[in-house]
């Protein structure tokens, strides 16, 4: 499977749009584009049981851990506006591309 080009980039505030998480809001801390997934912040949270490893001194247990979540299942909060929103690509007169918000036509930072 190729890359997926992003919507969203490491740091952006996002809202849960689908799952169990629904509604919640968090930064992405991580991007997975190879996957087409992405990782919020103290969302998603999920359970790993892992094993004792001496050589690494790591005691075993019940571990509880971020897992990535589809990034269709994220939308951007924008900043202005303070509403979920759909990006859209500008190119300013200086030649810089930038993101900007399609409901209130503000340009995201970052």
């Amino acid at each position: 499977m190729s890359a997926v080009k992003m919507h969203v980039k490491k740091g952006d505030q996002v809202m849960i749009i689908a799952g169990k998480d629904k509604g919640k809001t968090g930064k992405i801390s991580r991007t997975l584009p190879e996957k087409g997934a992405v990782t919020v912040e103290g969302l998603n949270i999920v359970k790993r049981h892992s094993r004792a490893n001496k050589q690494k001194n790591t005691g075993g247990g019940i571990v509880e851990k971020e897992a990535p979540l589809s990034a269709s299942n994220v939308m951007i909060l924008c900043k202005s506006c303070n509403q979920t929103a759909r990006l859209g690509h500008r190119v300013l007169d200086d030649g810089n591309k930038v993101r900007f918000c399609k409901k209130c036509k503000e340009p995201l930072e970052g």
